[in-house]
């Protein structure tokens, strides 16, 4: 890339015009992508999640080591005499940005509209059977049975100030499945430590740091002015990074990793990400509107499930696609997470002749066609791994064409459920598998779960068992039933698990922002190296 091509793609991008006039204390931070929308309810999305988390706060968080810490609650508890009730208490003398006081009606006001129709968090509180004010700084939450995890379902549940929702059209979630936009779309009320300056959707979105902030003196708010810059080409990403144009950048390319180890005017932290990468196949749809097999669905046949997964070189994607980046696997769910076996991680080796005899097998000795949908901007080299899967089905007879799309268009159409074969990413924030079978496993709509369950697969056998776990009080008991429902979700293979990625946050040297396997960031914490 000469330097006029990249001068014109950073000026596209609104660099130029900060190049040079960046102070000490701010940081430009890249990502391939930009949020879908500022209403913190709407998208299950790790993107969004990481941008709101500057400006929004939740009631509790989570450390680097995994931990539960305060934030908005100072504490909590089951209460003693009915371990159906989670009490919080909050945090005094917080306000949001615009002033309001905040208090325990804009907690009941924002878990309520989380759990709301168009909000794609709903599944996380699909165990709550009420919400109450007890005074202003204590907020009772009753489930339906005791919910022994229940504050670890709240790390990206963010508080929102009732008023300011409620002057500025914002009291419901934005529809994810529409244009429309409300009041919280393209702006900001949340108590954290930056605040909104402006935002050019696809641009930048730039953020001051908060003057009224409650948590000053016990963090270090070094950075005082966040410019976040959705630069979609990684080549253009890398060399603004390398240009002193971007002081920090995430989703960089697997193969320019090493490259970067080996500049000393950067830092490179990594580590394995609590996020699996799989494949989604709709096996529950009567035809699949992408193929040329017409009057039944090919993946509906568990023999065809098997011969995909067979067809699959995981290894060879580790090597030549991730660059030995990545940690293949055999079940979606990272090693962090509770449920998680380490023989149930155990994947097949491709096998190109199985695969071709169950396909012959299942009534289809020539293969058939279908389309697989991937990301092209939001997981490390996600459409080379598709490209990489098209290739590796088509040695079986398999015709893949592979359709990608940003994020934000590949979310709304998995919320839909209109792909026949999808790649999609899945964190775990609650670090347990709870997290995975209420979004992925459960039946679409059903108690409010299965938001992201895009393969039309319904057992109810299993979304008993899932609805059992927010209320089973005996830990061994709910451990053993999670394996239950992950042995059925492996034998069924409605979902193609691939691998795990690992992070990396490449940066300026005078940055250093540790990797937090959630590829969570908060820059209130992070520090300027002298």
């Amino acid at each position: 890339m000469t330097f006029k091509t990249l001068a014109h793609a950073l000026l596209a991008a609104g660099l130029l015009a900060s190049a040079g006039l960046a102070q000490a204390e701010t940081v430009r931070w890249a990502r391939s992508s930009d949020v879908t929308t500022l209403d913190p309810h709407v998208f299950n999305v790790g993107t969004n999640f990481v941008l709101m988390h500057q400006m929004y706060e939740t009631l509790v968080n989570r450390s680097a080591d995994g931990k539960l810490v305060p934030t908005l609650a100072l504490s909590w508890k089951m209460l003693p005499g009915d371990p159906s009730v989670w009490e919080f208490k909050l945090r005094p003398d917080v306000k949001f940005h615009d002033g309001t006081p905040f208090t325990a009606k804009d907690v009941v006001f924002s878990l309520n509209r989380a759990k709301g129709p168009n909000a794609q968090v709903k599944s996380l509180l699909a165990s709550v059977e009420d919400i109450k004010v007890v005074d202003d700084l204590t907020v009772q939450v009753k489930t339906k049975g005791p919910n022994l995890i229940f504050p670890n379902n709240l790390t990206n549940i963010f508080i929102m100030s009732e008023k300011w929702a409620r002057a500025n059209g914002a009291a419901e979630t934005q529809d994810a499945g529409t244009k429309t936009e409300n009041g919280a779309t393209r702006a900001e009320n949340g108590t954290g430590p930056y605040v909104l300056a402006s935002r050019e959707v696809d641009s930048r979105t730039v953020m001051k740091l908060n003057p009224n902030y409650w948590g000053k003196g016990s963090t270090p708010l070094e950075v005082t002015e966040l410019v976040y810059l959705p630069i979609k080409s990684p080549a253009t990403r890398v060399a603004a990074l390398l240009s002193g144009e971007v002081d920090f950048a995430q989703d960089i390319p697997a193969q320019d990793v090493a490259r970067l180890k080996q500049d000393s005017k950067l830092r490179i932290n990594e580590g394995p990400e609590n996020r699996s990468i799989f494949l989604g196949l709709n096996v529950g749809a009567p035809e699949l509107k992408s193929s040329n097999v017409k009057g039944k669905n090919p993946f509906a046949d568990p023999k065809v499930r098997q011969a995909v997964e067979l067809a699959i070189d995981r290894d060879a994607i580790r090597r030549s696609v991730m660059r030995g980046l990545s940690n293949p696997s055999g079940i979606m769910a990272p090693s962090f997470v509770n449920g998680y076996e380490k023989a149930m991680a155990t994947y097949p080796k491709a096998d190109v002749a199985k695969a071709k005899a169950l396909l012959a097998e299942a009534g289809y000795p020539n293969g058939f066609t279908v389309t697989l949908n991937t990301p092209n901007d939001r997981y490390v080299n996600d459409e080379a791994i598709g490209t990489a899967v098209a290739g590796f089905l088509g040695r079986v007879g398999i015709k893949t064409e592979v359709a990608a799309r940003p994020i934000a268009q590949h979310s709304v159409a998995l919320v839909k459920a209109e792909s026949d074969f999808y790649l999609y990413g899945w964190g775990v924030p609650t670090y347990d598998s709870a997290y995975i079978f209420d979004f992925l496993v459960a039946t679409r709509g059903k108690e409010g779960r299965g938001a992201q369950n895009a393969t039309h697969y319904s057992n109810a056998d299993l979304d008993n068992k899932i609805v059992s776990l927010s209320s089973e009080s005996d830990k061994a008991r709910r451990d053993a039933t999670i394996r239950q429902i992950w042995e059925v979700v492996q034998k069924e293979r409605f979902y193609i698990p691939l691998h795990d990625q690992v992070i990396h946050f490449a940066s300026a040297r005078k940055i250093n922002v540790p990797v937090h396997p959630d590829n969570a960031i908060h820059f209130k914490d992070v520090k300027f190296v002298k």
